[in-house]
């Protein structure tokens, strides 16, 4: 990508649409109005996320206006993209639950006081049908249909839900409703994000232009990060969860932990390749303190690497994190499900079954049996994934 006329705040961009256009509203002087959205689907947001709140943030230090959208209608439907099926529906008392805690997650990041927040029911609450139906007829089925995860689904003989097809039309709608002139999301994001430039074009609005971000791998080393999956390290995580969710990635991820996570400056990356470190686990400790340092500070990171250390090397279990469970009685599945050490119930027989499962230093293979929990008891997973019952 050449160089923009904005110096680093396109840094970490896969891509943009249109640059050219956004070079010369940046030119113009004019203050925009930069939009992010987040469904509140769950009650964490995470580092996947901090990576586009980051670059919200850089666009407010430059002067321009963050426009957060808390998308709680839009949470009622879950967003398709990626999905072999559709989200089962939230109930409302679930979504406004999730969407309370945002505000806090959000305002780590961004300057709550110089943003605008909304919720979009704001303007779909408010919506007749006539008009909505007005918005959906700038759409065909066609178009919307013509995206990879409803042809997947499709081709193999899965439904693709009605209201499923009205998520990326509402997310384009919220472009119109706050006039966006620029709109940040992950590259999961670019259909719907483009849904809103062409809603905004067929409406007579300006179109918006997009900054989009690359996607952070999750804990697994597969998958996207994502609360549906479980493979997520939480904005509201303790120093020592994040410390611990860290070390636990492949040794392959550090570089791109580094560059996405960390934010480590472009001159320092090459240092990050595990591949040219005499030992990988010293790196990764160095990138979990890095992390763990951008939400609870230096001193806390710091001590929470060292926790880390005398938890691993010198066995000395003081200091192991401690999580509260839902329940009290759990098959081993359900137990490394909640907790998200697995992300299916397979996946989880596959860490049972070869005795990778300890609770109080006891191997357990019965993948089958319902086990009682109680406060206090140490569950550990492997060499690293280890948390005291609260």
């Amino acid at each position: 990508m050449k160089k923009n006329l904005y110096g680093d705040i396109f840094s970490l961009a896969e891509e943009i649409i249109d640059q050219v256009s956004l070079e010369k509203k940046f030119s113009s002087g004019r203050k925009l109005r930069v939009k992010l959205g987040a469904d509140p689907t769950a009650p964490d947001l995470h580092l996947g996320h901090a990576l586009v709140l980051r670059k919200l943030c850089e666009f407010q230090d430059a002067g321009h206006t963050a426009v957060f959208i808390i998308g709680d209608y839009t949470a009622a439907i879950g967003d398709p993209s990626g999905k072999t099926k559709a989200r089962p529906p939230l109930l409302d008392a679930e979504i406004k639950k999730n969407a309370k805690t945002y505000f806090e997650q959000v305002g780590r990041i961004i300057d709550l006081k110089k943003a605008e927040i909304h919720y979009n029911s704001e303007w779909f609450s408010k919506m007749k049908l006539a008009e909505f139906l007005r918005v959906v007829g700038n759409f065909s089925t066609n178009r919307i249909l013509d995206r990879e995860d409803f042809k997947r689904r499709l081709e193999q003989g899965e439904e693709v839900a009605h209201h499923e097809t009205l998520y990326q039309i509402m997310q384009a709608y919220d472009s119109v409703a706050v006039r966006a002139d620029v709109e940040l999301g992950g590259m999961d994001q670019k259909l719907n994000l483009l849904a809103g430039r062409e809603l905004q074009k067929k409406i007579g609005y300006p179109e918006q232009d997009l900054v989009l971000l690359p996607l952070l791998i999750g804990l697994d080393g597969k998958h996207k990060m994502s609360k549906s999956l479980g493979n997520y390290i939480a904005l509201t995580d303790s120093a020592d969860e994040m410390v611990g969710k860290i070390m636990s990635i492949p040794d392959s991820l550090i570089f791109h932990y580094a560059e996405l996570a960390a934010f480590v400056p472009v001159d320092e990356l090459p240092r990050w390749d595990p591949k040219d470190s005499k030992n990988p686990r010293d790196l990764k400790l160095e990138l979990a303190e890095r992390v763990a340092g951008l939400y609870h500070g230096k001193e806390k990171a710091r001590r929470a690497c060292e926790n880390f250390v005398k938890l691993f090397s010198k066995k000395d279990l003081s200091n192991i994190p401690s999580r509260r469970l839902k329940k009290k009685t759990y098959t081993l599945p359900e137990l490394l499900l909640e907790v998200g050490f697995a992300l299916s119930k397979s996946e989880a027989r596959r860490l049972i079954i070869p005795g990778a499962v300890e609770i109080n230093q006891q191997v357990l293979k019965d993948a089958y049996a319902e086990i009682a929990i109680a406060s206090g008891d140490i569950i550990k997973v492997g060499k690293r994934k280890i948390f005291r019952v609260a």
